[in-house]
């Protein structure tokens, strides 16, 4: 049965000019980055409070110390490198056959992989900006640092990444929404497809070849023109 997948799949992929990518947490954690809601993600290791508590807004307001303590050790994985699943799409975008890919991941491996067009929903730890002044900090600079970054302005310095309880870049989801609606194949790896409002997006696919691929079943594979369950990197390194 999987044979068969994987060769409609790339049968999908070979006549495709207009592919748009969307992608969640699983993508990343093949190059090491945990996951939230894996069984071996972040809600299974040891802090005072559950990751959506400390990475929300209010959180990062009002216990900043521990915010950064936990930011640090477990936001901050800058020797992750691209697996076969970024470096994958960014070949298809250099081959012309992928317009875009969006993300909700927040580590900057499809740049790193050589990706130019990326939508990244939830933002980046990569860059980090004084709240006073709006200086650009890089992220081996947060690393580095102690307790609450400061910068030489004294504002604090906060990850351009969106917490919990902050709204999305409305910019940025009107631009995945345009990409979405347009186009030919919509592949979707590497997400349970819960967490709104991303996962609402792919309700403005208007074509008909859905792709969806994980490692456990989702919210949508009854509306899929095609499932393909496994590890996305072994897949796509296959196609």
């Amino acid at each position: 049965m999987q044979d068969l997948q994987m060769e409609k799949l790339k049968e999908i992929v070979q006549n495709s000019g207009n592919i748009v990518f969307f992608g969640g947490a699983g993508v990343s954690t093949e190059s090491g980055i945990p996951d939230f809601r894996s069984t071996d993600g972040l809600y299974h290791q040891q802090y005072d409070y559950p990751p959506e508590t400390i990475l929300s807004h209010t959180f990062f307001r009002r216990n900043p110390d521990e915010f950064f303590r936990f930011y640090r050790n477990k936001m901050l994985m800058l020797d992750a490198k691209p697996n076969a699943a970024h470096l994958k799409l960014a070949q298809w975008e250099r081959e012309g056959r992928l317009k875009a890919v969006i993300t909700q991941n927040i580590d900057g491996l499809h740049q790193a992989a050589g990706s130019r067009k990326v939508l990244e929903l939830h933002g980046s730890v990569l860059r980090n900006y004084c709240e006073k002044c709006g200086r650009f900090y890089d992220a081996r600079h947060i690393l580095e640092s102690e307790g609450v970054p400061h910068c030489e302005c004294g504002g604090t310095i906060k990850p351009d990444v969106v917490l919990y309880e902050e709204s999305l870049d409305m910019q940025i989801m009107q631009e995945a929404i345009s990409y979405i609606s347009q186009a030919d194949v919509l592949i979707i790896g590497g997400t349970s497809l819960v967490v709104y409002p991303a996962a609402g997006l792919i309700d403005y696919y208007r074509g008909n070849k859905l792709v969806l691929v994980n490692k456990t079943p989702t919210a949508r594979d009854s509306v899929a023109d095609l499932v393909v369950a496994g590890s996305i990197g072994e897949i796509f390194s296959a196609l």
